[in-house]
């Protein structure tokens, strides 16, 4: 290499257009020796130190006050190990050479990432604390292969995008860098000129924090270890066993009450865990605390994929979080958007002058009904993002599991889209077959690498196979909610008493389907807002039958085939919908109140309890022996009855009536002859209900109903739910 750079390279280094700066700055052997050259825009002198010896080898001369440094030393055979002495003028620096050291990315991880088969990206991509050559610093790597030029800036070099250009790997269009002395906790972006020649900001896609809104600044933090999933946590996500989540969204379900601010990750550890724990749910669902610019998006628009939300902590805060959850023996679920992401200009949006991240056409990439962008699931290397996305939560942080955002609008491409406004695929029809395969990939992975852990889909249509394995044509996720069932037995309870009679099938239908998919039964968030009202605001009646509609209801549910899911502040009826930007309507449970919300708080913790009590309502929910219908048609008294089994055969009867009329000689064919207890009565007064039922219990007799040989004769309260199981 010749010793003498031409005017014009350095014009474009110094100006900050150069894409190959390690062609220039570093140590170089030319014809005369080891050229060394530095770029240092406002230096007085730089001087080439001895690493060892700390003696003066050479001083840099600067070409025409550019910042742009250079000297030779002589040759010789044992290769220079230096520092560069910089005299900024009033201070001098003793600094490591970025571009003294050679590539970052081994030929493994290189093939891997390009392919989009890493199964851990993050472990490469992004900034990562590294010690090399016995010097500590950061690495920094970003996919932009489109981009003409990327520079990391950040607090340790004034933000200035000409000072640390990084190198591109042209095998699959990463840029990376080693960062001598960078800390862990400065804050950095990729100054980008795009394929357009635009100089643009981003945030780091691999981020594990960053800062919060409106500051869009990528922070270094390490990555956390893996944390190991008991056998405990495990035996809580299967099939057989009682699942009861309780829905969280972190910025509201308390708020401090002096100046409304947010609780933190460690406030909320030791306010609402124990809260979780005592009304006996069994696992906790966390709406996304992926960094997110927009509070009334709740998340669901995030840009920081891989860092938690600053609004509560760091990401060591989350993590006590989650540990303090475990600890209760509470496992955590987290809501999981790869569905769609925001077009703020910080993020993936033409991230380096293309649409890297989002499909091109608007027609497959842009969600009309959010106003977001589609990812591109057709490139390895999206999907390898979002893949190791998945693993990063479970693995870094300890997560039960993912419950997956909006999975209808992932799977077909003409969700939510007129004719003519969407792209078929390669064989004409509506699936989206590269989404489809990201699900199954990702889905079989977690299976593979984190068994025990779960995913859950919110897939809105009658799509087949949601929770059947990969190889069984699936989706391969654990559970579906059950989004049909939610939307017929709300609409039928809303409905005045008189006119339920007309619709009974709403609350039979779902057992048509029941055991087609692994189901959660969801009552979520998004039934509580947008004008929706709050599930004790559908209730029709007066206050008593409000809330005697509300218990009923929640007895029919917790009976029910299929785990729970009920949205906080649903545990105590909160009057008013959900507000994102304030507290829950905790001075309900004040007793001057009335003690209504009281009742209900009252019956969820019952149910909760009673529910993980009696194997026979959770153990067969997907298996057709473990539910059996006793009344189905009784539409004109609006009464429901069925039998809830276990595997060793003990029977739950559950019998709801939904008129505000006490029916008493209702008699009941029964499977078992014996002596039934009342073990649960959502009208008792302990729930604030009018305290009709059987005085705790009752006899069978040898009389025929519901072919059946034996029955109850029982008196069913009104808008009331009874649980009965045999003695002995």
């Amino acid at each position: 290499m010749s010793d003498l750079i031409d005017r014009a390279v350095i014009q474009q280094l110094t100006s900050g257009h150069y894409a190959d700066p390690f062609s220039i700055l570093g140590i170089h052997k030319t014809h005369h020796g080891f050229a060394i050259r530095a770029f240092a825009p406002n230096a007085q002198q730089i001087k080439v130190l001895d690493k060892e010896s700390q003696t003066i080898l050479a001083v840099l001369e600067q070409t025409e006050q550019t910042g742009f440094f250079s000297a030779t030393l002589s040759p010789r055979n044992t290769p220079y190990r230096y520092q560069l002495l910089i005299d900024w003028g009033e201070t001098q620096q003793v600094i490591e050479d970025p571009y003294r050291f050679g590539p970052l990315l081994q030929e493994l991880d290189t093939w891997l990432l390009a392919e989009g088969t890493h199964l851990r990206p993050y472990e490469r991509l992004g900034a990562h604390p590294t010690r090399m050559d016995n010097v500590d610093g950061v690495t920094f790597t970003v996919w932009a292969p489109n981009a003409r030029r990327v520079s990391v800036v950040g607090e340790f070099n004034f933000w200035d995008g000409r000072r640390h250009p990084m190198r591109l790997r042209k095998e699959n269009g990463i840029w990376e860098l080693f960062l001598p002395h960078v800390q862990v906790g400065q804050l950095y972006k990729y100054e980008i000129i795009d394929c357009h020649g635009q100089t643009i900001l981003k945030a780091d896609p691999y981020a594990f924090a960053a800062e919060m809104r409106p500051d869009t600044a990528s922070r270094i933090a390490q990555l956390p270890t893996r944390v190991v999933m008991s056998d405990q946590r495990r035996k809580a996500n299967d099939f057989s066993s009682p699942i009861s989540i309780y829905e969280v969204h972190l910025g509201s379900w308390r708020r401090h009450t002096d100046d409304n601010s947010w609780l933190s990750y460690r406030e909320l550890a030791d306010q609402l865990i124990p809260y979780v724990k005592y009304m006996g749910f069994t696992h906790i669902e966390l709406l996304p605390i992926n960094e997110h610019p927009f509070d009334g998006s709740w998340g669901y628009q995030p840009i920081g994929m891989y860092a938690p939300t600053r609004r509560f902590g760091t990401l060591e805060d989350f993590r006590y979080l989650i540990t303090t959850a475990h600890k209760a023996g509470i496992n955590v679920l987290l809501d999981w958007v790869t569905a769609h992401f925001p077009d703020d200009t910080h993020g993936l949006v033409q991230f380096d002058g293309t649409a890297l991240f989002e499909y091109a056409d608007p027609r497959e990439g842009f969600h009309q009904d959010w106003n977001t962008l589609i990812y591109n699931y057709s490139r390895h290397e999206v999907c390898n993002y979002l893949a190791g996305n998945a693993l990063y939560w479970i693995e870094r942080f300890g997560l039960d599991g993912l419950r997956v955002d909006a999975v209808a609008s992932m799977i077909y491409r003409n969700y939510s889209r007129a004719d003519g406004e969407w792209i078929p695929n390669q064989y004409g029809g509506k699936e989206n077959l590269e989404a489809i395969e990201f699900l199954r990939h990702t889905n079989k992975i977690i299976g593979t690498e984190c068994p025990g852990a779960i995913t859950i889909a919110e897939e809105s249509t009658d799509y087949p196979g949601v929770t059947l394995p990969p190889e069984a044509d699936g989706l391969g996720f654990h559970y579906k909610w059950d989004l049909g069932w939610m939307h017929d037995t709300l609409d039928y309870m809303s409905l005045d008493p008189v006119y339920r009679q007309y619709h009974h099938n709403l609350m039979t239908f779902g057992m048509f389907y029941a055991h087609t998919e692994n189901f959660i039964l969801p009552l979520s968030h998004d039934e509580v807002v947008h004008g929706k009202r709050s599930l004790l605001g559908k209730m029709p009646g007066d206050t008593w039958q409000q809330f005697a509609n509300l218990r009923a209801y929640y007895g029919f549910m917790w009976g029910h085939p299929g785990k729970k899911l009920l949205f906080m502040g649903n545990e105590f009826a909160q009057g008013r919908e959900w507000n994102h930007d304030a507290s829950l309507d905790w001075h309900l449970l004040d007793p001057i109140q009335g003690g209504w919300h009281n009742g209900i708080q009252d019956l969820i913790r019952d149910l909760n309890h009673c529910y993980q009590q009696q194997p026979a309502l959770y153990q067969l929910d997907y298996a057709p022996e473990g539910f059996e219908w006793l009344v189905v048609n009784d539409h004109e008294n609006s009464v429901f009855a069925f039998v809830r089994r276990d595997a060793a055969g003990n029977e739950i009867i559950v019998i709801s009536n939904f008129t505000p009329v006490l029916r008493e000689n209702y008699r009941i064919g029964i499977n078992q002859p014996g002596h039934y207890q009342e073990i649960l009565n959502t009208d008792s007064a302990f729930y604030r209900g009018s305290n009709a039922g059987n005085l705790g219990g009752v006899h069978s007799e040898p009389l025929p109903s519901h072919h059946k040989e034996h029955s109850l004769n029982l008196v069913l309260p009104p808008l009331a739910t009874l649980y009965l199981q045999r003695e002995g």
